[in-house]
């Protein structure tokens, strides 16, 4: 059984920062063999690939309406995936997802059909 578990959600005002963390055990093939991402769903919309990091943690990729203010990386000896949000925008308000992807490598776009073990959201509220 595959449990991710994402931490770290909170309410922040417009300009603030925010680390989201999330963990995941049970892998196949451990956490350092796939890729992992983060999505976002905000209230009304599709949910949406917000950010994408190889196996390695050498490459990884954000969307362009995060870009220069989200960062994400992996730390694979404690099995760790995290998302530091800075710039913090009342438009990034959403539940946030931690998933693991099938494979090890990121596609050019994030799409939900690349992962398959998710975990159950954590809400960033931005006031503004």
């Amino acid at each position: 059984l595959v449990q991710v578990e994402e931490s770290g959600g909170g309410l922040v005002q417009e300009g603030g920062s925010l680390t989201l963390s999330c963990t995941v055990a049970g892998l196949r093939f451990g956490f350092g063999d796939y890729a992992m991402g983060w999505f976002r769903q905000a209230p009304g919309k599709e949910r949406e690939g917000v950010a994408c990091i190889r196996k390695d943690g050498e490459w990884s990729d954000v969307i362009a309406s995060v870009k220069g203010r989200f960062t994400i990386s992996r730390d694979n000896a404690k099995e760790l995936l995290r998302l530091q949000m800075n710039d913090l925008k009342a438009d990034d308000t959403a539940m946030y997802y931690c998933a693991a992807a099938a494979t090890s490598w990121c596609y050019a776009e994030i799409r939900e059909s690349q992962f398959n073990h998710w975990g159950q959201g954590t809400q960033v509220t931005v006031s503004s």
